[in-house]
């Protein structure tokens, strides 16, 4: 069987050798042999097809973790890869209209300008409801879940005094929901204020590392939401009836999943899914949250909620819930009601958030 050397191969695939390095410590793409002297990989001609799929997949910007999948059952089922890669897409356009949208925004209010005609104006708010409940197992409910003006903020404490941290960290928060805060700076405002909930988590456990909480907040500044995360507690997306989550978790499971270790189904029972790797700790870790700013729209809806949701009720049925027409205090109500129907093993916090459309009239 004729053999490329590495830079032959990677000339041929268009990926480069440090690329082709890379996959092989993923067991992505793995060399046909490796000289056992001096360790230089050596690829069969028959590689060429996974690796340009391969490169092909880079190109369009998708994760390695979802190439892996996609790689896996092009080797079964070439339709299946294909509508992998279908719905992928159909994702980033999902996310490129609404960047969009908000670039037509700017362009015509930059355009018209403070001091052009008078009309109507069109600005977006939220509506929204938090609800929090022990479930059917635990002595005592450690999770924390709030909704304001312009803060949503769910908490899973653990340890011994896992419900004073977890309310500590969104009190410490909370002055987000009335002072002023400006659009541009609101990252920095955002990540002040999380400082401010770890050190207010290490008051209450006392510098115990056995006491801590998860947080996952959003902010709104008006147009925009800016988003805090450490931890597994969750947020997602309902956007034209497509749920997407917008969190990545901080567990040894999910590690496990990105470097293509696990599937995710097999994480969804692994025995050590709840062993995190980032959170508020009293032990003071200094593990730095996950910050973005998140562009929306109107007609849009949001979840925050704790694993007690997460972990017992498939994603099919948290879709099904957010996209009834229910308010969002029925539509809480009824996600915490699907996680004790599971069988309630741990506490339940949701919080939902609907971006709405007002119209603010000229003059007013």
């Amino acid at each position: 069987m004729a053999m490329l050397t590495i830079g032959a191969f990677a000339k041929a695939c268009r990926l480069s050798p440090k690329a082709l390095r890379l996959y092989d410590e993923l067991d992505l793409l793995r060399p046909a042999r490796v000289d056992p002297d001096t360790g230089y990989r050596y690829y069969a001609a028959a590689q060429l097809e996974r690796a340009r799929l391969v490169a092909w997949l880079r190109r369009l910007g998708m994760p390695l973790a979802e190439i892996r999948r996609v790689c896996l059952l092009h080797d079964r089922d070439g339709s299946a890869a294909a509508r992998e890669i279908r719905a992928y897409w159909a994702r980033v356009e999902a996310d490129t209209a609404v960047r969009r949208d908000l670039a037509a925004f700017l362009v015509d209010h930059l355009t018209t300008g403070p001091d052009g005609p008078g009309k109507d104006t069109a600005m977006l708010e939220l509506r929204y409801s938090a609800h929090s409940d022990t479930g059917l197992v635990r002595p005592a409910n450690q999770d924390t879940a709030y909704a304001g003006t312009r803060l949503l903020a769910v908490a899973d404490g653990f340890g011994p005094a896992g419900a004073p941290a977890s309310s500590a960290a969104v009190e410490a928060l909370r002055f987000l929901d009335t002072d002023d805060v400006p659009a541009g700076g609101v990252l920095g405002v955002l990540e002040d204020a999380v400082r401010g909930a770890e050190q207010a988590v290490r008051d209450v456990a006392d510098g115990s590392d056995d006491v801590g909480t998860t947080l996952t907040a959003l902010l709104w500044t008006g147009s925009r939401l800016a988003l805090v995360h450490i931890g597994d507690s969750r947020a997602y997306l309902l956007r034209d009836g497509e749920l997407f989550r917008i969190t990545h978790d901080h567990t040894m499971v999910q590690s496990m999943v990105d470097e293509g270790r696990l599937t995710p189904e097999e994480a969804a029972s692994h025995p050590e899914r709840a062993l995190l790797l980032k959170a508020l700790t009293g032990g003071g870790s200094g593990a730095a949250p996950d910050l973005r700013l998140h562009d929306t729209r109107a007609d849009v809806r949001y979840l925050l909620c704790s694993d007690g949701l997460s972990a017992v009720v498939p994603d099919t049925r948290v879709r099904e819930l957010l996209a009834s027409p229910a308010s969002p205090d029925e539509t809480v109500r009824a996600l915490v009601e699907a996680a004790n129907a599971a069988g309630g093993p741990d506490n339940v916090s949701c919080v939902v958030a609907d971006v709405v459309e007002t119209t603010v009239h000229a003059g007013l």
